[in-house]
């Protein structure tokens, strides 16, 4: 199968997204299928406001549908909402050529905290942009009910994986964290505002915090919790070895519909602390973790849980699963259809 998947966040951006797009192609091609990834570094593009390392595509609908019209699809996926998928959506209505959409983040609630506009604003656009989908891949059970909630019924599962060659618990730890005063409370992912960071830092559970990755909001958490350590982005091995060598893996996000991150810290046998959210509740059980309203009351319980049961839970997560997932929830339509519409 030819598949086509329109995207507004992909590399150089680091991120739950890019990740997951770059993992289901690489299972699709190694199942015989040819993926076709459009995203905005093929066009002229803007950076985001506040979000500079991210570009926003600027194309006509008829610019990005030539382009896929000469893929020749049999399946058109738009895997975000922004303005790239945007012109997708649009060129695809006009030309009656069907299409599905995948709902990776509570997108209301991510810009009502950077708006200060009501999230309940910005579910409109949700339910306008999924709705002439065929099919809306969610990642988790929870996620299919809160938007079946507000309007949005044909949703499909489509859950994610872990590089499980890679994410073990025997991956060697970073020196420093020999150094580091125990227990080792770990955080990875985007250093912005909408991940809720500052929850995470301002808990007074003893030993240490190390926050993995880069974002707009770093320098002023560094400056605000100078005790807390910094590393920037960490990929593959070394990643893995930031996980396995952490006594316990802090989410702090509230607005994430899944967590990655998540996933690849427990099959690296660390447990979890989160808010019980969409995302944790989905993924974290008894056994690998706790859940509360109360960080510092989870980061209390999840200290306790076994790091056996956690890389045996961690290693249920599959990118094979995850990508025939993915093929079911797919729309084929006859390509020449698409060259047509062109």
């Amino acid at each position: 199968m030819r598949i086509g998947i329109v995207t507004d966040a992909w590399e150089p951006q680091v991120n739950g997204v890019v990740r997951t797009l770059r993992s289901i192609r690489a299972e699709l091609e190694t199942m015989g299928h040819d993926v076709a990834i459009f995203s905005p570094d093929q066009y002229g593009s803007l950076p985001c406001p506040t979000y500079p390392e991210i570009r926003l595509a600027m194309v006509r609908p008829s610019v990005i549908g030539k382009a896929i019209g000469a893929f020749r699809p049999d399946a058109l996926h738009l895997a975000t909402e922004g303005p790239l998928c945007l012109a997708a959506r649009r060129w695809a209505l006009r030309t009656g050529l069907p299409f599905t959409t995948a709902y990776h983040t509570h997108f209301p609630d991510y810009v009502a905290q950077r708006t200060g506009l009501p999230a309940a604003w910005f579910w409109q656009y949700i339910r306008w942009f999924h709705g002439p989908a065929q099919a809306v891949l969610v990642s988790t059970r929870s996620v299919q009910q809160q938007l079946r909630s507000h309007g949005i019924a044909q949703v499909r599962d489509w859950g994610r994986g872990v590089d499980l060659d890679c994410f073990t618990p025997d991956a060697p730890p970073p020196a420093f964290f020999a150094d580091l005063p125990r227990p080792i409370q770990l955080y990875v992912g985007r250093v912005a505002v909408e991940k809720n960071l500052e929850a995470f830092l301002a808990t007074g559970h003893p030993g240490s915090k190390v926050i993995v990755g880069e974002g707009p909001a770093r320098e002023a958490l560094e400056r605000a919790y100078p005790g807390a350590h910094f590393t920037g982005a960490m990929f593959g091995r070394d990643l893995a070895g930031a996980y396995a060598g952490a006594d316990i893996f802090v989410f702090p996000s509230r607005t994430d519909t899944f967590g990655l991150v998540m996933i690849e810290a427990l099959a690296c046998g660390t447990p979890i602390a989160a808010y019980p959210v969409t995302g944790p509740v989905d993924i974290v059980t008894t056994e690998t973790g706790a859940l509360a309203e109360q960080l510092d009351d989870a980061i209390a319980k999840a200290l306790t849980k076994s790091r056996d049961a956690c890389a045996i839970h961690g290693r249920h997560f599959s990118w094979g699963a995850s990508a025939r997932q993915f093929l079911a929830g797919l729309h084929p339509f006859d390509p020449a259809t698409a060259r047509e519409a062109a």
